[in-house]
């Protein structure tokens, strides 16, 4: 399963606001910047997590977005599956298509792509915003001492 551009500028901007939690609402502009997405397309994919309930916003000029609960709380995992939807390492492991295919129930392949499915949803579901937050800060730690040898 390859995770689209989509989802990964909702993952950047979630983890923008992630960066920013406690300082009060992001605009679009600081979180399009900050993480290089196109800000008309940010725009909707806001929007879009504001319904799925990641983030909360205000509009106007002192608008702006906030995550609507702690980084430690959203899990990656959660908000790939709120954009793509459910994760298969292949078409023919999603239920619908399983349905139609002449190998259903007799298929050498199944078991594998369960539990690739499986094994692809506990990295993503072990790792929240949290997480990634503190993973940028031990980089960007690590990047200051080497300049500085």
């Amino acid at each position: 399963m390859a995770v689209s551009l989509k989802c990964q500028y909702a993952l950047r901007a979630l983890f923008a606001l992630a960066r920013h939690e406690g300082e009060g609402l992001l605009r679009i502009s600081e979180i399009a910047e900050e993480q290089d997405i196109p800000p008309r397309y940010l725009e909707n994919i806001c929007n879009q997590l504001r319904q799925g309930g990641f983030v909360e916003g205000k509009r106007g000029k002192e608008g702006g977005f906030l995550l609507s609960k702690p980084a430690r709380d959203i899990r990656v995992g959660d908000i790939i599956r709120f954009i793509e939807g459910p994760m298969h390492p292949t078409n023919c492991a999603a239920e619908k298509s399983v349905s139609v295919c002449r190998f259903k129930g007799k298929c050498a392949f199944m078991r594998l792509w369960n539990e690739a499915e499986k094994a692809l949803e506990s990295v993503y579901d072990s790792a929240t915003l949290r997480d990634l937050v503190e993973e940028d800060k031990a980089l960007s730690a690590v990047a200051v001492m080497e300049y500085y040898i």
